[in-house]
């Protein structure tokens, strides 16, 4: 027989909560009703307002993709089955509209990105669900509306906050790319294939069989891939040595008036980027430029700087060491500022001369800060648009090329092909190449560097 202290103690324990005789079955019950009708399950929880919440959002989406998907589907399948056209009615011409092509893919894939975010949300409810009804079993109440909100707010409040500029990034950044992405497998080019005239068909690989196979085309893309990757080595490279080089002068002792050279060096780089290009093509000019005005007081004769393919190239990598050096110099001054004279001191008691000091100190220091920036650099002097567009527009022309001349990058050459020429598909497959060959450069280079090795060994 049990004491009166026992049942005393027995008495003051918390019974757990009870929801009647299924509360075993709540885990079970709760998620297939939402899985059936979105937010009956939360309803089923006694969650009300969350439940009321996505019975109204399931009900808008479904009534909204039950007139849209269809025709997403159908859509992207098949690019539209009749094209604009011109019909004779009572003696007039009318335009009759018919699909257009692009503005079917572009509406298909705004339908389906957000069929795939409701998936989500539906999933996401579906699992809300059954973590409650598991609560609920082990004799815990549901959280309330009020609760949620808390929970959110300290808990969930940055992934709260992320999903604007989430939404943002995937309709404004993603949605473009893959429409970018599917371009490559149409026809979508001119002549024959520009809506709403033309409609635009699936060719799966016949793009980039087209930019390899034919002599035209590939002619033009491997001669413009190997400038491009000159230019893009070449420009990083100058721009490096030549912010290094000032940067090693200026950080010398005997240098007077260091803030004033500081000063001047920058003004490049404050200036915005197309005034200093547009009066640099100026500057430059074959005929009536002041430099080849102020050779020909010495003999020089009209240097072509931008109408020959030869000077044409060393002119925008002069012009694009005036333009990107300040940059360099900035971020190599930043790091020199950052050594210790205490090791060049420990340095040279060791008897070690300036250019030992700057082997075995120096350049380790920069190379280790400085390397991940440098691979950011080469990446973007390989979209480097704005030097060779405003300098010489890719010019001079090339006749052995298709739409590209002699100093035109990838970049350059894309922006031809679809703005002056409307060749889409074949832009669309060069900026995946060009993709690929960033991507995965960068990623090599990346891995290859001290800074990336010493972080994977620090975890």
């Amino acid at each position: 027989m049990p004491s009166k202290g026992t049942n005393r103690v027995s008495r003051a324990q918390p019974k757990p909560h009870s929801d009647g005789p299924m509360k075993t079955r709540h885990h079970m019950v709760a998620p297939v009703l939402s899985a059936l009708i979105p937010g009956s399950g939360q309803i089923y929880n006694r969650q009300w307002i969350k439940g009321l919440m996505m019975l109204l959002l399931s009900g808008f989406a479904i009534s909204y993709f039950a007139s849209t998907l269809r025709t997403a589907v159908w859509g992207m399948i098949t690019l539209g089955d009749v094209p604009s056209r011109l019909e004779e009615v009572n003696g007039r011409s009318v335009n009759v509209p018919g699909d257009h092509s692009i503005n079917l893919m572009i509406q298909s894939l705004i339908v389906l990105f957000l069929f795939v975010l409701y998936l989500i949300v539906y999933i996401s409810v579906i699992k809300d669900a059954y973590r409650t009804g598991r609560k609920r079993d082990s004799g815990l109440p549901p959280a309330t509306f009020r609760q949620t909100l808390t929970f959110i707010h300290d808990f969930k409040f940055a992934q709260a906050m992320l999903v604007l500029p989430g939404a943002g990034i995937l309709f404004l950044t993603i949605l473009p790319i893959v429409f970018m992405v599917l371009l490559a497998f149409t026809n979508y080019s001119s002549p024959h294939h520009i809506p709403p005239g033309n409609l635009v068909d699936w060719v799966g690989l016949d793009t980039f069989a087209q930019l390899f196979r034919l002599s035209s085309w590939s002619g033009t893309f491997l001669g413009v891939l190997g400038w491009t990757v000159l230019w893009a080595v070449v420009a990083t490279a100058t721009t490096f040595i030549s912010g290094l080089a000032v940067a090693l002068v200026l950080s010398q002792k005997e240098i007077r008036l260091k803030g004033i050279w500081r000063t001047l060096i920058i003004i490049p780089y404050a200036i915005p980027q197309m005034i200093s290009l547009l009066a640099m093509k100026m500057m430059f000019n074959g005929k009536f430029g002041p430099i080849n005005q102020y050779l020909s007081h010495f003999g020089l004769g009209q240097l072509p700087w931008l109408t020959d393919p030869f000077w044409a190239k060393f002119t925008v990598i002069i012009v694009n060491i005036w333009v990107g050096m300040p940059l360099s110099f900035l971020l190599i001054s930043s790091v020199l500022s950052t050594i210790s004279p205490d090791l060049y001191e420990a340095a040279r008691v060791e008897g070690a001369g300036r250019w030992q000091q700057a082997r075995i100190i120096t350049f380790p220091f920069i190379m280790f800060a400085i390397a991940p920036i440098l691979i950011i650099q080469l990446a973007g002097n390989f979209n480097n648009f704005n030097v060779i567009y405003l300098l010489t527009n890719g010019g001079p022309s090339n006749p052995e090329y298709q739409f590209a001349g002699h100093t035109d990058l990838l970049i350059t050459w894309l922006y031809k092909l679809t703005l002056n020429n409307n060749i889409y598909n074949i832009a669309s497959a060069i900026g995946i190449i060009l993709f690929i060959i960033i991507a995965g450069f960068s990623i090599w280079n990346y891995r290859q560097t001290r800074s990336f090795k010493d972080e994977e060994m620090t975890q």
